[in-house]
């Protein structure tokens, strides 16, 4: 007599009911996480925008971000205002590091008007303009924040990346490489939006001239460092008219 269970049509249920199983497992899991995983996003945010703007416990050589636990306070202390600029319009949003930049980037593809989100920020005495920029590297994602006076020079920045190759392009997290890009001109002399340049070949390595719009390429990088060039030049000159208009008042 055939055992039942060697008959293929119970295979392919219990395969079903393994997956419906599984598949449920996993939705719960994914839901019940979803509120420290939201909360984690935040934080991470917080931090880096504060890192660019100097506020971070780095050591001598390391980038190292504010604690977790501390991140929501320092980022109330120092995070002054959160606008959104929309068009011609600017408001104020209590939530503005919370927009997707991805997002708002595929919406400008499609004829949308991106908003883009600004940070004022006050430390010291003086006061910096946090953007955020997002564009692509070798392999995937590369994003970060970019800190600015009223003049577009640079004060800090922070880069991050999905999946960059360890040693050659994930080094745009290292200090070498984000500290490079403290006082550079992201304007010429003339006030034309110009930039900064990951170079190849910079004929200023150790970046004294800081009124030449590039920065040394990291050596085994060379597309990262032209995915950091773009979204740098790409997103940081969208906010070229709100500088502008800031000289003007």
């Amino acid at each position: 007599m055939e055992n039942r269970t060697d008959k293929n049509s119970y295979t392919i249920l219990f395969a079903i009911a393994m997956v419906l199983i599984v598949g449920a497992l996993l939705a719960f899991t994914a839901s019940s996480l979803k509120p420290q995983i939201s909360e984690n996003q935040r934080i991470e945010k917080q931090q880096n925008i504060l890192y660019a703007m100097g506020v971070n416990d780095n050591t001598e050589g390391s980038a190292v971000f504010v604690s977790t636990q501390d991140a929501a306070e320092l980022f109330n202390k120092y995070i002054k205002k959160q606008l959104v600029i929309d068009g011609e319009n600017v408001t104020e949003d209590d939530e503005a590091y919370l927009i997707d930049v991805k997002k708002e980037q595929a919406k400008a593809k499609t004829g949308g008007v991106r908003r883009l989100p600004l940070f004022v920020g006050e430390k010291d005495g003086k006061t910096f303009y946090v953007t955020p920029i997002y564009g692509k590297g070798l392999w995937d994602a590369i994003w970060g924040y970019v800190s600015l006076d009223e003049n577009m020079v640079v004060q800090g920045a922070y880069f991050d990346h999905k999946g960059e190759t360890p040693g050659l392009g994930a080094n745009i997290k290292e200090r070498f490489f984000m500290d490079d890009f403290i006082g550079e001109h992201l304007l010429t002399e003339a006030g034309d939006f110009a930039g900064v340049t990951v170079a190849k070949g910079n004929a200023d390595p150790k970046n004294e001239n800081k009124a030449d719009n590039e920065v040394d390429a990291i050596a085994g990088a060379t597309i990262t460092g032209d995915g950091v060039t773009a979204m740098i030049k790409s997103d940081l000159k969208l906010y070229k008219p709100y500088f502008d208009n800031l000289k003007n008042n």
